[in-house]
């Protein structure tokens, strides 16, 4: 299949480490400034940044490295129109997503599925914490033909966490995989979805439904991630991939950097990842989307975000895209065309992922 015109960016439809567990003091002084959404990362220098100046909320300009500019016309603003005409509110906006205009100037998009309120209260995360509603049953049918719509060749699919849903979400979840399969079956599919408490009957659930890159991201390293990510767990996201991984399915995963972390600590985590088969890698520099959420430690370079992607390449890894504006979905197909899913240069077919039995 033709790489066509590639869609992602986040949509919401509307109607280990040794060195032992961070403390939630080590978190709370670090510097922040930028809003984005999306995962968000950022490495830290190898023995961690603790300086008073670094810890200081809100202080300092942005990197060079950072600032973006959005364009108003061209793609970025067919785009804006679909969206607007198909009744999608994009989280790019809302969170100011320092790629909205690359990605929307390519033509693309990240559908965000099961409501607009997470169950969990992850500290880098503003998605909103409100009432949790049902999952809408006309939701997996409106999300297909809006992505058929928008003439897709390339979607990725994400949503809150639904802990209050007894299977998580997962039957929704493959209801709507499903539903983009029957409107358009030319399009490659990748998911980044919640832990779902790593219950394999609710994975198996979105396995079946064949996605053809499945995603759940780590977000950040062993030690900090009990203060960053109190409702989930570092040993059950990898638990996840592990399984995906061995029940067939193409795996990727995503981490921040600039939270404390020391750069062995990040090269543990990419270990861990690689060692539990994942093939695609993202890691990207974390910004602070409102006061509420974690302040970011320091800003990385881009040189350093050039290193991880050298390390992570020579662990085996398919795809590293590393780099400060790097998000979970970012240049999505790039990984998709590395793990053999997406036809190359060449424009050999498509290698769709097969049925889990």
């Amino acid at each position: 299949m033709a790489a066509g015109r590639i869609f992602q960016r986040e949509v919401r439809m509307k109607k280990h480490s040794k060195a032992g567990p961070a403390r939630q003091s080590d978190l709370d002084g670090h510097a922040a400034q930028v809003a984005v959404g999306g995962t968000r990362a950022t490495a830290n220098e190898a023995g961690g940044d603790k300086s008073p100046e670094t810890r200081k909320p809100g202080r300092g300009p942005k990197p060079e490295w950072l600032k973006t500019r959005l364009p108003g016309a061209g793609q970025y603003a067919k785009v804006r129109r679909l969206l607007q005409g198909l009744h999608l509110n994009t989280v790019c906006v809302e969170a100011r997503c320092p790629n909205l205009g690359e990605c929307w100037g390519r033509g693309a998009v990240t559908v965000m599925i099961l409501g607009e309120n997470c169950s969990r209260r992850c500290r880098f995360c503003s998605v909103g914490h409100g009432k949790l509603v049902a999952p809408d049953p006309e939701e997996p049918e409106a999300v297909a033909s809006a992505l058929a719509e928008l003439g897709l060749s390339y979607a990725v699919l994400t949503s809150v966490t639904r802990d209050d849903l007894s299977d998580g979400g997962a039957a929704h979840w493959a209801a709507v995989i499903q539903a983009v399969r029957r409107a358009a079956p030319e399009i490659v599919i990748e998911v980044l979805v919640p832990d779902f408490g790593a219950d394999e009957a609710a994975l198996e659930l979105v396995w079946k439904a064949r996605p053809d890159i499945f995603g759940h991201n780590l977000e950040t390293v062993a030690r900090l991630s009990p203060a960053i990510r109190p409702q989930a767990d570092y040993r059950r996201s990898l638990k996840v991939l592990e399984a995906s991984a061995q029940a067939g399915m193409v795996t990727k995963s995503g981490l921040m950097v600039g939270l404390g972390e020391t750069k062995e600590e990040v090269g543990d985590a990419m270990a861990d990842l690689r060692a539990v088969g994942v093939q695609i890698v993202t890691l990207g520099q974390y910004l602070q989307p409102t006061r509420k959420q974690i302040p970011v430690a320091r800003y990385v370079t881009p040189e350093e975000f050039d290193w991880y992607r050298r390390e992570g390449l020579a662990m085996g890894f398919s795809h590293v895209e590393s780099g400060p504006l790097v998000r979970s979905s970012y240049r999505a197909d790039q990984g998709a065309r590395a793990a053999g899913v997406l036809p190359g240069p060449e424009g050999s077919q498509v290698e769709k992922s097969s049925p889990v039995s």
